[in-house]
């Protein structure tokens, strides 16, 4: 038997799936921000999610890291900003807002699946006690 309960599963899966939302939270809040240079320009974040077997088949799943996106930032030529180059550009965060938007829509239903799991869990569980009765 597996040493993963329900609420273990479906806990795990609610933490990375918080972990996912702050990324993208991250992502939107600094989706404006401009550089100097391309390297030092802001870069999406995403995570990399692991499965964690528990036995027999049922398992769940964590964040094994956080890496940045491969969205190269963009260049603009913005002579009047004061981060601007010699040339007067500037390098816009590697971010695209309509994609983070959808990620964190599709981040927020994960997350309530996982809410609704654990609730009717909790009802059944509190069903079978009461048949003890």
């Amino acid at each position: 038997m597996s040493n993963m309960s329900i609420f273990d599963i479906s806990g795990r899966a609610m933490a990375a799936q918080l972990v996912r939302l702050n990324t993208t939270a991250s992502n939107l809040a600094n989706a404006n921000s401009v550089s100097t240079t391309k390297e030092g320009a802001f870069r999406a974040l995403k995570p990399v999610f692991k499965t964690v077997d528990g036995g027999q088949g049922i398992a769940t799943v964590q964040v094994s890291q956080v890496v940045a996106s491969q969205t190269d930032p963009t260049k603009r030529h913005d002579p009047g900003n004061p981060l601007a180059d010699k040339n007067g550009d500037v390098w816009d965060a590697g971010v695209d807002q309509a994609a983070e938007m959808v990620e964190m829509m599709e981040t927020a239903r994960q997350y309530q699946n996982n809410v609704q799991v654990l609730q009717t869990a909790k009802s059944l569980t509190l069903d079978t006690l009461r048949l003890e009765k």
